[in-house]
């Protein structure tokens, strides 16, 4: 899921119970384990090192440097609670080929990448990264890999990722994030071309609406404001559908008018977001107080107040 800045919010592997693999035990074996009938897909190929590009994003160390807690093998540790069957059923599909101990260990890895994602990316990234070195041809690491990346703001290595992911299924699901990784590394031209590239190829609304937002957030990177609302005037905005896309598509759209200085309908849009955001995740709420001149103060933190 793609705010309307572009960030992604979700990752596969979600909480879900089903039996685990049923092969024979193999304890972190490396990838060549693989059935032989796998894709002969070029998933080694070199990875670019990370790059820090993006102007809001907090510079971070590369994913591959320790993290903490590494073990003798360099490796973060899984946590104990971590259970390979709290994956997903798609994640526990795609690991299958896999025999039953390797599964396992992989799928815990994805697990305590997804349970992090949030709260500390670098972590996930770390346990994403060891996932890929136990099975390196598995679409579903390579996209849990390029998805956690994304979230550390390893912006390179997200793109290779997600296009090997992209490559080993044949699917687009990943465009909008491709996209964005392409905009903070500088290039919003080629987050534009991608959508370009879309058209007239079969996707779903939600592949097509996302990376519709990132390429307009990459027209006003470019200092083309009317060229973004342009580009958002489409159909979609007046749907009666609940899509989870819509509330982003029409944020996206009141800011972009907004930032032209059509304050009136920009009011407008802020407000048919807040009246389907009930609980306001999206801040449009805020934004209509701004627009009204109402400012926000800060908190002061802890260390701001004066001490007795």
């Amino acid at each position: 899921m793609v705010d309307p800045d572009g960030d992604v919010t979700e990752l596969s592997a979600e909480a879900a119970t089903a039996d685990p693999v049923h092969a024979p035990e193999v304890t972190d074996q490396p990838t060549e384990a693989v059935e032989q009938n796998e894709p002969a897909v070029s998933a080694d190929e070199p990875t670019p090192d990370p790059v820090h590009a993006r102007p809001d994003a907090a510079e971070t160390e590369p994913a591959d440097e320790p993290v903490e807690d590494y073990d003798e093998r360099g490796e973060i540790p899984v946590p104990e609670d971590v259970d390979y069957r709290d994956l997903d059923a798609d994640t526990r599909a795609g690991l299958r080929s896999l025999p039953k101990g390797l599964a396992e260990n992989t799928g815990r890895r994805l697990v305590a990448a997804g349970r992090l994602l949030d709260e500390d990316p670098e972590r996930a990234l770390a346990h994403a990264l060891v996932a890929r070195r136990l099975a390196s041809r598995i679409a579903v690491v390579r996209e849990a890999v390029g998805v956690t990346a994304y979230h550390a703001g390893q912006w390179q290595l997200a793109i290779g990722e997600l296009r090997t992911a992209q490559r080993l299924t044949g699917t687009r699901a990943h465009l909008a994030m491709i996209a964005d990784a392409e905009r903070a590394l500088g290039r919003p031209e080629r987050a534009v071309d991608a959508y370009r590239d879309l058209e007239g190829a079969k996707v779903d609304d939600e592949t097509r609406i996302e990376l519709l937002i990132v390429a307009a957030g990459a027209r006003r990177d470019m200092g083309q404001g009317a060229a973004a609302v342009a580009m958002l005037q489409v159909p979609e905005l007046e749907s009666n559908r609940a899509e989870p896309w819509l509330p982003r598509l029409r944020y996206a759209f009141a800011d972009a008018l907004a930032e032209q200085g059509r304050v009136a309908e920009a009011r407008e849009w802020f407000t048919r977001v807040a009246a389907s955001d009930e609980d306001d995740e999206l801040g449009a709420g805020e934004r209509l107080l701004e627009l009204e001149g109402v400012a926000w103060l800060a908190e002061p933190d802890d260390d701001d107040r004066p001490v007795d």
